[in-house]
């Protein structure tokens, strides 16, 4: 074997050198622009949560004010979608029992919200309610407080005492020492609320917000604050969600101003 002059030994190892240097540096370009995120682009801590569709199971006299929520959502977070369920609260307990797909829960009390801190996050009230009697158009039999419920000749129709209107209306009927004999009790404060617009009922206790939503359908009748009930709203996204980021999202979202102004403005109490 010949060996190889020290010149041209020094010259081949300088060339491979040459060779080798742009080959390192290209491997750490890349290998920087995969570990670094590019210019402008957010930590994933500080990230927005993706886009989903969720659902979001809901007590029923929140109806009209969350679609309006939902709208303002959804425009807020481009491809994102919002899919109501509305229903009684003791109703949405049970779906969500049963495993029915859902991101979160907004119930009308903190008693059914409490029965399943098992499936739940953390509950934040995220608005407050209260009742009056609705009456038929006119009021026809002259209603002005709680005690002229008894009357035998007036239909009254409310909420089953599961329902969280049912429970606060027995609550402070109770509380006043007035007995009442419904012609029906219904399974959410929307279908109490159609009764009375009806004239399948004369009176019934419902929430103020669906009052105000029936226009001169009915009357509403204010029933004074200490003998009235508050009706607690707490929110919280549900274990069982597959967009868990994006449902505890939305849920912070209702106490943003945004959110809070458009309960406020369906007639909600501030939380």
């Amino acid at each position: 074997m010949y060996a190889i002059p020290h010149r041209r030994r020094a010259a081949a190892a300088a060339l491979t050198a040459a060779l080798l240097v742009p080959l390192a540096a290209c491997g750490s370009d890349d290998e920087q622009s995969a570990a670094a995120p590019s210019a402008g682009a957010s930590s994933p801590a500080s990230a927005a949560p993706e886009a989903a569709n969720l659902t979001v199971l809901a007590a029923s006299s929140l109806t009209d004010a969350f679609k309006t929520a939902g709208a303002a959502y959804e425009k807020a977070h481009p491809g994102t979608r919002v899919t109501f369920s509305f229903a009684g609260s003791q109703e949405l307990a049970a779906q969500v029992k049963q495993g029915a797909p859902a991101d979160a829960l907004v119930t009308a009390d903190t008693r059914t919200m409490d029965g399943l801190r098992s499936e739940t996050g953390e509950a934040t009230v995220i608005a407050k309610n209260r009742l009056v009697i609705a009456t038929g158009k006119g009021n026809p039999f002259k209603i002005d407080e709680l005690k002229d419920l008894a009357d035998t000749k007036v239909k009254v129709v409310l909420a089953a005492p599961e329902v969280p209107v049912g429970r606060y209306g027995k609550e402070i009927l109770d509380k006043q020492g007035v007995t009442v004999k419904p012609v029906s009790q219904e399974p959410n404060v929307r279908a109490v609320l159609g009764k009375v617009e009806l004239g399948e009922a004369d009176a019934g206790l419902v929430y103020k917000t669906d009052s105000a939503k029936s226009g001169d359908k009915v009357v509403a009748v204010d029933i004074p604050d200490d003998q009235n009930a508050v009706a607690s709203y707490p929110a919280a996204a549900l274990k069982q969600s597959k967009n868990a980021e994006a449902a505890a999202a939305f849920v912070a979202w209702l106490s943003s101003p945004e959110a809070q102004k458009i309960l406020q403005d369906a007639g909600f109490q501030q939380a």
